[in-house]
């Protein structure tokens, strides 16, 4: 009775905050209020269980990957496609898909949890499976010492229960096999001819690449990549794939999706059909996410720190494209940009930049001075900045690198000059 009284006032809630355009998380609190144990009622009964992604990057983007992979393969997948990725915000989420007696209709759920939280998730709900993807120093402000969010992750590896799949390139993640309890232990990797394109944080401090020596064999390696054509090796077969997926960082991303899909479903795999769901996937919104206005494509490129804005900048050449930066210092983007002075901002010194924009405009500005990058306005008000970059160069492609609030205000912006795909 509880469980039913907590789906029935949270859908009621849900619907009463979509109407007034409240935020996502309010009708978990209520449910939750009225059953403590709403999620692992709901989800524990779930045929394939749990899958849990985390990490400090690409998660939202690996997620989407894996939900489509999975439902190419033929199962009914649940999932927090709002990217609210807080406990709170998944029991709104399973609100949404629950019948009016509280059954979720699904095979699996794959649910991106942010690091901190998905330990209290954990405690709820044990996962069958997780992929945890990286440890960078985003939000250091939030969590002190990166050795806290690798401490996070860990917690996770060792309430997985069936199998757990780690990025044997990070060696903060790489570690976290000695706490692993699950029956199977999982890696993807890169090539060693790639490993200096996605270095660690470790290693742009060092400015070199660790010994791949001592590294564990993967189930999937990133082989070769060049624009949005891939290799992957899995076994001793090497598979090509054509990707709509823009930006080298979610090409690796793939490979963690490829590896967590292929363990998930085991040997009854449909190889054809994870290629072919593989290159259908397109880009999460706001990660390399491409509109169109008037007549011409703009890309929004999510940019978190040092090591995501290097590779952003290297996978999208600024030679005819019109470049904004936008840089805002709300809670969820971390409020710490010092980080700004860790990137190489060479490639755009001769194309410039045309806006700079967002609370820390200035702060990006001045670091654009000091490499010689040229900027034609700077302008702490994102409308008015966005505006201006449309107007300018009308004919032009555009490519705007922004941190997570301000992609979120932009998009709103846009949804009012173009079609922007709605995620609630």
């Amino acid at each position: 009775m509880r469980h039913l009284l907590a789906t029935l006032a949270g859908k009621a809630v849900k619907t009463v905050a979509k109407l007034r355009g409240g935020g996502s998380a309010l009708p978990g609190l209520v449910a939750e209020k009225i059953d403590p144990n709403f999620l692992p009622r709901t989800l524990g009964n779930l045929p394939q269980g749990v899958i849990v992604i985390s990490g400090t990057n690409g998660k939202t983007t690996t997620t989407k990957m894996v939900v489509e992979l999975l439902q190419g393969q033929g199962l009914k997948v649940f999932t927090n496609r709002t990217g609210s990725n807080f406990t709170r915000g998944v029991v709104a989420a399973v609100l949404g898909e629950t019948t009016i007696g509280g059954k979720l209709e699904a095979d699996v759920a794959v649910l991106e949890l942010d690091e901190a939280h998905a330990v209290h998730f954990v405690k709820l709900v044990a996962p069958r499976y997780c992929l945890l993807l990286n440890v960078m120093r985003d939000q250091l402000d939030r969590f002190g010492e990166i050795e806290t969010t690798a401490g996070f992750l860990r917690q996770i590896a060792a309430a997985t229960t069936e199998a757990v799949v780690l990025n044997r390139e990070d060696p903060r993640i790489a570690a976290l096999a000695d706490s692993v309890t699950a029956d199977r232990v999982l890696y993807f990797g890169l090539a060693p001819q790639l490993r200096s394109m996605f270095p660690s944080d470790d290693d742009m401090r060092s400015g070199s690449t660790s010994d791949a020596s001592a590294r564990p064999a993967a189930d999937v390696v990133l082989s070769a990549c060049e624009g949005a054509s891939a290799t992957f090796t899995v076994g001793d077969r090497d598979i090509d794939a054509e990707l709509k997926l823009t930006g080298v960082y979610n090409i690796y991303n793939a490979a963690a999706a490829l590896a967590l899909a292929r363990t998930v479903v085991g040997a009854d795999v449909d190889e054809d059909a994870l290629l072919e769901s593989l290159e259908a996937v397109t880009p999460a919104f706001g990660r390399g996410e491409s509109l169109t206005v008037n007549g011409k494509p703009l890309d929004l490129v999510l940019v978190k720190n040092p090591a995501g804005f290097r590779l952003a900048l290297r996978s999208f050449p600024p030679a005819g494209f019109s470049t904004m930066i936008a840089i805002n210092d709300n809670y969820a983007d971390g409020r710490d940009m010092s980080w700004l002075w860790d990137v190489d901002f060479d490639s755009l010194a001769d194309a410039g930049v045309a806006e700079v924009s967002g609370v820390r405009a200035n702060d990006m500005a001045l670091r654009l001075f000091y490499e010689d990058v040229p900027v034609r306005h700077v302008d702490t008000d994102l409308s008015a900045s966005l505006q201006r970059f449309i107007a300018l160069e009308p004919d032009a492609p555009k490519r705007i690198y922004c941190t997570y609030t301000a992609m979120l205000a932009l998009r709103r912006e846009l949804g009012k000059l173009t079609e922007v795909e709605v995620v609630s």
